[in-house]
C-alpha cells in the first residue's frame, strides 16, 4: 500500500510539473519564437545532415547522389585496417594529441593559478586580454607569424642563433622541431582562453576556507594547493574529459596551416588525410567511414573517461 500512495504522489508531481511547464511556456510563448530560427538552423544544418553518413557504407558516386549509390556494407571499414597511411596518420594523431594533452591542457589552469595571485587589478586584467587575444586570430595568421619568426634566412629565431655562433635551423622543416613548435604554438593560442573557465572556477571558492588556511599560517603556495586545487577538482575533471574527446583530432586547422612534405611523416594526422582522401582525391565514402570510425572512438574515450572519473569520486560532465 505504501508502495502504491508513493508512485500516485510521484504521478501527481510529475503531472503538476508538466503542466506548470506548459503553462510557462505558454505565458512565455513570443519569447519562445526568438529560439525559432536557431532551431531552424540546427535542423537543417546540423540533424538533417546526419543522413550522409550513410555514405561510408557505400561506393559513393556524385553522378548516382547518396540514395542511389550502390550499398557495400563494411567493405570501406575493413580497407582502413589494411592502409598503412592510415595506421601512420593515427599514430601521428594520438601522439601530437597525447602530447597537448600533457603540456597544453595545464597551461591554462596554470595561468588561471598565477593570473589569480596578482593582486593588482590592473596587471591581472592587462594580463588575461593580451594572454587571450590570441585566441580570436585565424590559425593562418599565427601560421604566417610563425613562417616568418622561424624562417632560416630572415626568422628573427635564427639571427639570434646566427648571433650566438650557431647555424640556422629549419624548423618547421625538420621532425623533431616541427612537433616542438606545433606544442609551443597551440600553448601560446589557447592558454588565455583556456584558463577563463578555471578563473570563473576560482572565483567561486569561497573567501572563508583562505581566511581560515591564513589564520593557520598558510602562505600563498600551501594554499594554492590545499585549498585551490581540491575545490577545482570538479573543473579539471570535466576538461579533462572534454580534452581526451578529442585524443583522436591533432587541431586540422593548426596542422594544415604548418605542415608540409618534408614533415609529412610526422605531421600528417587524420584530419588532414580525411582532407586529402576526401577533397584532393576524391573518394568520398572512405573519407566518410574513417571519419566516422574517428568519432565513435572519441565518444567511446568521451564514456569511459566519464565513468572512471565517476569511480573515482569525482563529478563528470552530467
Amino acid at each position: 500500500m505504501k508502495d502504491k500512495k508513493k508512485r500516485e504522489i510521484n504521478h501527481m508531481r510529475l503531472d503538476y510539473g508538466k503542466k506548470n511547464l506548459l503553462k510557462r511556456m505558454y505565458q512565455y510563448r513570443w519569447m519562445y519564437l526568438f529560439l525559432l530560427p536557431a532551431v531552424i538552423w540546427y535542423i537543417v544544418f546540423a540533424y538533417l545532415p546526419i543522413y550522409g553518413i550513410s555514405i561510408a557504407f557505400k561506393d559513393y558516386n556524385v553522378v548516382k547522389g547518396v540514395f542511389d549509390s550502390q550499398w557495400v556494407g563494411l567493405e570501406n571499414f575493413y580497407r582502413i585496417i589494411e592502409d598503412a597511411n592510415f595506421n601512420r596518420a593515427f599514430r601521428n594523431t594520438v601522439f601530437i594529441s597525447l602530447l597537448k594533452l600533457i603540456f597544453v591542457t595545464p597551461s591554462g589552469l596554470i595561468l588561471a593559478l598565477f593570473v589569480f595571485e596578482v593582486k593588482n587589478k590592473f596587471i591581472r586584467g592587462t594580463v588575461q586580454s593580451v594572454s587571450m587575444l590570441t585566441h580570436f586570430f585565424s590559425w593562418v595568421v599565427i601560421a604566417s607569424i610563425l613562417t616568418v619568426m622561424l624562417s632560416p634566412g630572415s626568422g628573427v629565431v635564427n639571427k639570434i642563433i646566427t648571433m650566438c655562433g650557431g647555424s640556422p635551423i629549419y624548423f618547421l622543416a625538420e621532425k623533431k622541431w616541427f612537433i616542438f613548435w606545433i606544442i609551443v604554438s597551440d600553448i601560446w593560442e589557447s592558454a588565455g582562453w583556456n584558463s577563463l573557465i578555471f578563473i570563473a572556477a576560482i572565483s567561486g571558492i569561497s573567501v572563508e576556507l583562505y581566511e581560515a588556511a591564513s589564520i593557520d599560517g598558510a602562505g600563498r603556495w600551501t594554499k594554492m594547493f590545499k585549498v585551490t586545487l581540491p575545490c577545482l577538482a570538479p573543473t579539471i575533471c570535466t576538461v579533462l574529459i572534454l580534452k581526451i574527446g578529442t585524443l583522436f583530432s591533432g587541431n586540422f586547422n593548426q596542422i594544415f596551416n604548418l605542415y608540409n612534405s618534408a614533415v609529412m611523416d610526422v605531421a600528417d594526422i587524420l584530419d588532414t588525410y580525411v582532407y586529402r582522401l576526401g577533397i584532393n582525391n576524391m573518394q568520398y565514402s572512405y573519407s566518410s567511414a574513417i571519419n566516422l570510425f574517428q568519432n565513435l572512438l572519441s565518444l567511446a574515450l568521451v564514456i569511459i573517461t566519464h565513468k572512471v572519473i565517476k569511480r573515482m569520486g569525482e563529478e563528470g560532465i552530467v
